[in-house]
């Protein structure tokens, strides 16, 4: 079945599927005051660009080094469960975190560790989840789960989160890191309740840990159009990730935002991703896969050099920034539902490790590239040279695009 042929959404999606969302949704809303806190606590503590954009490196080095491992774990243990010890690790980490800030001894190299350990726990959470997604929910309603997936991150993650952590940051520095731990708990405790355990059925017995990995990544290079996808999405991720690592200086210095304002520039900025990601679902099924991976690579790089020639004020920079975040949506929404469809459900877990490896572990490296580059040439440059490298992307991506059969 095609993107195009799945049928229309229904209203319920189940009792499991409702405790994973609103998992997925408590957890978010913490991930988005932290999104919008921990660069301003790093910013606090160091003016050092390369520093405040390594932190966020730090976050998503475990992309990189650990998306292979955990997801061949996703393939051999129950889902669920592995979702419950990634949480009650994420509960753990920030509360540490929290205590150092309220005892005023957090320092810049702490941060760094923290970072990285929270950034592990979420990425067993997101490959455990994603791929327990089809033990709840059936096939043809994966667009309706996904799309209302994708608006809880944008509402919670982007619009909501990042007010309420600047917000309560400027009110008193641990308060954010507070809530993130207290978000991530209650979301544990929902995951509990959800009754499928997510466990793999396999043809055949388990091999070694590296044999199945392989399998996973010959799985996602004999196929095309997952591959393709993952391609464009690394380097997406690479280049987005290149302007935003050291978003929070060129709000203070470049636009003149404070603080205080900060959380509220970084949710003006989602509004395209909340708008996409309430349609999302129905714009997929509508008109299929191919059309909006086309639209996409032509409305990103476009954004981005509008941003880095005339971004000079908040509003414009939110104006184009919503143009961008709405043509994610969309891509998000359309990349998961494909995946799941298309992956075999004893390989979901490998195959979504080697995409997550390459698509989100290109962040780290773009985030320590946009603070080199904005280090030696300035808070502007890395929007000029990540615009750049994505319209050269989509034009390389054009001719595959093309030739998708939806």
């Amino acid at each position: 079945m095609t993107i195009a042929d799945a049928p229309a959404p229904v209203r319920g999606l189940g009792r499991d599927w409702r405790h994973l969302w609103g998992a997925g949704a408590l957890s978010t809303l913490g991930d988005g005051a932290l999104v919008a806190a921990m660069p301003l606590l790093a910013a606090a503590t160091t003016d050092d660009p390369v520093l405040v954009s390594g932190v966020t490196a730090a976050a998503t080095l475990p992309w990189l080094l650990l998306s292979l491992p955990m997801g061949a774990w996703v393939d051999r243990f129950d889902r669920r469960r592995l979702m419950m010890a990634a949480q009650g690790a994420h509960v753990f980490l920030i509360a540490v975190l929290a205590l150092l800030v309220t005892l005023g001894a957090a320092r810049i190299w702490m941060l760094f560790v923290l970072a990285f350990g929270v950034g592990a726990a979420g990425l067993l959470v997101t490959g455990a989840g994603e791929a327990l997604i089809v033990s709840v929910v059936p096939k043809s309603e994966l667009e309706t789960a996904n799309g209302r997936r994708v608006a809880t991150e944008s509402i919670l993650g982007e619009f909501g989160g990042p007010p309420l952590g600047s917000a309560l940051f400027a009110l008193a520095m641990p308060l954010p890191f507070w809530l993130d731990a207290a978000m991530f708990l209650l979301a544990l405790m929902m995951i509990t309740r959800i009754r499928a355990g997510g466990a793999v059925e396999r043809s055949r017995p388990r091999g070694r840990m590296l044999a199945e990995i392989g399998e996973g990544l010959r799985w996602l290079a004999r196929n095309r159009l997952p591959r393709t996808l993952t391609l464009i999405a690394g380097a997406g991720n690479f280049c987005e990730t290149m302007a935003l690592s050291t978003l929070v200086l060129f709000a203070r210095d470049v636009l003149g935002v404070g603080s205080g304002g900060y959380g509220v520039l970084v949710a003006a900025m989602a509004v395209g991703g909340v708008a996409g990601s309430l349609v999302a679902g129905r714009v997929v099924v509508r008109f299929g896969g191919r059309p909006i991976a086309l639209g996409v690579q032509l409305v990103i790089p476009l954004s981005w050099l509008g941003i880095a020639l005339v971004g000079r004020s908040a509003v414009t920079v939110v104006a184009l920034f919503t143009v961008f975040s709405l043509a994610v949506a969309l891509w998000n929404v359309m990349a998961s539902s494909l995946r799941q469809r298309l992956i075999p459900a004893e390989l979901l877990g490998r195959v979504g490790g080697a995409g997550r490896m390459i698509s989100f572990g290109a962040i780290p490296l773009g985030a320590v590239c946009g603070g080199l580059v904005a280090d030696a040439f300035g808070l502007v440059a890395p929007w000029i040279v990540c615009a750049v490298l994505r319209l050269l992307v989509s034009l390389l991506a054009w001719p595959s695009l093309r030739r998708w059969e939806d």
